[in-house]
């Protein structure tokens, strides 16, 4: 079953910064695409950034200039690089990689826990 893991969430202020990481693993060949979302009581979860196997990024209007998203192939770990972070960055954050498994199956409905950010003014 593959897993996937986020960490680096925490506690700062208005205009500090966070990394996130999320880790993937578990019996698959590669992650293709992976999309990082953040999630906040009654609202519907917000893609933040995403980026593909071929590094092409996007992003969600309101973190354009202050994320960006990274990955290592390598270690099949993905960063979210958070800079000038506001009190309404205040969210959960969860990482959604698309794997492919070695007969090229993909899935795309993996999610993990989510790591909290808190932005206080």
């Amino acid at each position: 079953q593959v897993q996937v893991q986020e960490f680096g969430g925490g506690l700062v202020q208005a205009g500090e910064s966070l990394k996130l990481s999320c880790v993937v693993s578990g019996p698959f060949h590669r992650v293709y695409a992976l999309g990082w979302y953040r999630q906040t009581p009654g609202q519907k979860r917000e893609l933040v950034a995403s980026i593909t196997s071929g590094d092409r990024t996007t992003y969600g209007n309101s973190v354009k200039g202050r994320f960006t998203i990274s990955k290592d192939d390598a270690n099949n770990t993905a960063y979210l690089q958070m800079n000038d972070l506001r009190p309404e960055d205040t969210a959960l954050y969860l990482c959604n990689p698309w794997v492919l498994y070695s007969d090229n199956t993909p899935r795309v409905d993996f999610w993990g826990e989510g790591t909290r950010v808190t932005v206080s003014s």
